[in-house]
């Protein structure tokens, strides 16, 4: 199984921001959200809340958003030509697909572009909730042992060091730089050199 980072690894930017401003673009009453929004990052970043409480806040503007299944569907629409074509090229019927962003959001391009795996974080459509936790480092590997308990992974990629921790359990695990792709330099090539 190859395993895949969403947002600036296979997608040529980030979803949830491309996302927001569309919404913003086409919902200017999604400007009503700003000053939680803006509580949010101050609070996370003197450290009063965690990042899933964060995000939490920002995906607010989800309730000002009629109908979020179709906008959603409008979105990709026009979003779909950023899905890098050396993904395209490689991709395998068990691609699995790992990301923070949001599975209502990811899960209409998974489908497009045939993916049938995909692990994200899970947020209610409706109020911007979190009703998991921010599917981001250690608790990639979490939930991805919870739905793959005795699969492993033959290729990982992602953008970030933040994907250490599953880079730690691929036989092979590549940084992602634009369309650049690079051996990863992390921990478990230190450990195995």
């Amino acid at each position: 199984m190859n395993v895949y980072d969403f947002d600036n690894t296979i997608y040529a930017g980030d979803s949830t921001l491309d996302f927001y401003i569309y919404c913003l673009k086409k919902y200017p009453s999604v400007l009503l959200c700003v000053p939680i929004q803006l509580y949010g990052f101050l609070a996370y970043k003197t450290g009063k809340i965690d990042k899933t409480i964060f995000k939490s806040k920002f995906f607010t503007f989800v309730r000002k958003v009629p109908d979020i299944e179709s906008v959603v569907e409008e979105f990709w629409n026009e979003h779909l030509p950023k899905i890098k074509g050396w993904y395209v090229r490689q991709k395998k019927a068990d691609d699995l697909i790992i990301s923070a962003s949001p599975y209502f959001l990811l899960k209409n391009v998974c489908y497009r572009i045939g993916i049938k795996h995909l692990i994200a974080s899970e947020v209610d459509p409706l109020t911007g909730f979190f009703q998991s936790k921010n599917c981001y480092g250690e608790a990639k590997v979490e939930r991805f042992f919870e739905q793959f308990p005795t699969s492993k992974i033959d290729q990982f990629y992602s953008d970030s060091f933040s994907d250490e921790p599953m880079a730690q359990i691929a036989d092979n695990a590549f940084i992602v730089n634009g369309d650049k792709i690079s051996a990863w330099s992390g921990e478990k090539l230190k450990k195995q050199g």
